[in-house]
C-alpha cells in the first residue's frame, strides 16, 4: 500500500500541492487524471522522491520514502518520469539494461541479462533491442522506457504519462500491457493519465485531482460521473456506458457541432 498523510508542497503561497490525506491500495493500476496543473505528476514525483515534501509522510509498503536509503528504495519502487534525458547512441537493450543498477551497480550478470531480455520481450521490443534510440520512432522509444522500469523488477511502478508520443493503437497496446504486468506479475501500477477514457477502461482505481488537492477517489463507476467529472474538469463530459465501461464524450462548449447525414 502507498499512503499519504498530510503531505504537502509549496511553490508560494498562492500556490500548493495539499495536503493531500491518500490511501492507493497494493495491487493493480491506480490512474490519477485531473486538468493540467492539478497536481498530478507532483503527487506522483513525491511518492517517487523525485522532489522533496515541505511536510507530511509518504510511505510504501511500510517504508518511509523520504528516510529509506536511496539503494533500498530502488528495489522497492521504480518510477518513469515524463521527460527522460538519455544519451541517444544507446541501444534499446542498454537502455533498458538501466533498470538493473540498483542490483547490478553497473556489472550486469547473466541473472540481469535474463530480466532484461524477459522485459524487452513483455513490451514486444526484442526485435528491436540492437537499435539506437535515435532510430526508432518516439512511440519505440518510450516503450523502451517502459520496459528498462520494469527491468527494475520493483513491485510498485510508478508512470507519469507513459503515453506521451504514442497514437491510438500503441496507447492502447501500452495500457494492454501495464494491464498485464498488474494482473500477471503483480505489480502495484500508479499512472497519471490524461485521457480519461484511458484512465475508465484499464484502471481498478481512480485518484482525481484539481488545484493541488485530492477531489475524489473511487473506481471507475464511481468517478465517470457525469457530475463528478464536471466537479473535476469545469466542462460538461457526457458519459455512457459501453461493452461494460463507463466511457466521456465531450466537446468545447459553444463549438459547432457537425453531424454527418
Amino acid at each position: 500500500m502507498i499512503n499519504l498523510t498530510r503531505v504537502r508542497r509549496d511553490y508560494s503561497s498562492e500556490v500548493r500541492i495539499g495536503p493531500v490525506d491518500l490511501q492507493i491500495p497494493e495491487g493493480g493500476i491506480t490512474s490519477l487524471i485531473g486538468p493540467n496543473g492539478a497536481g498530478k505528476s507532483t503527487l506522483l514525483t513525491m511518492i517517487g522522491r523525485l522532489q522533496g515534501l515541505d511536510d507530511g509522510v509518504i510511505e510504501v509498503a511500510g517504508y518511509d520514502v523520504s528516510r529509506t536509503k536511496s539503494h533500498d528504495l530502488a528495489k522497492i519502487l521504480s518510477i518513469l518520469r515524463q521527460e527522460n534525458h538519455f544519451i541517444t547512441r544507446l541501444t534499446i537493450r542498454q537502455l533498458v539494461g538501466f533498470g538493473r543498477f540498483p542490483y547490478s551497480r553497473g556489472r550486469i550478470t547473466k541473472a540481469d541479462e535474463e530480466i532484461i531480455s524477459r522485459s524487452l520481450d513483455f513490451l514486444d521490443l526484442g526485435d528491436l533491442e540492437d537499435r539506437y534510440l535515435d532510430e526508432v520512432s518516439g512511440g519505440q522509444r518510450q516503450r523502451a522506457y517502459v520496459a528498462m522500469v520494469l527491468a527494475q523488477d520493483t513491485d510498485y511502478v510508478l508512470l507519469d504519462e507513459p503515453l506521451n508520443n504514442l497514437d491510438m493503437k500503441h496507447a492502447a497496446h501500452t495500457m494492454e500491457l501495464l494491464r498485464r504486468a498488474a494482473d500477471t506479475l503483480g505489480k502495484t501500477v500508479v499512472v497519471v493519465l490524461h485521457d480519461i477514457n484511458f484512465a475508465s477502461a484499464y484502471s481498478d482505481h481512480i485518484v482525481a485531482m484539481r488545484d493541488g488537492e485530492v477531489v475524489a477517489v473511487g473506481s471507475p463507476q464511481e468517478i465517470m460521473q457525469r457530475e463528478m467529472l464536471r466537479r473535476v474538469f469545469d466542462m460538461d463530459i457526457i458519459v455512457q456506458d459501453m461493452h461494460g465501461m463507463r466511457l466521456g464524450v465531450f466537446w468545447t462548449p459553444g463549438a459547432p457541432v457537425r453531424v454527418q447525414s
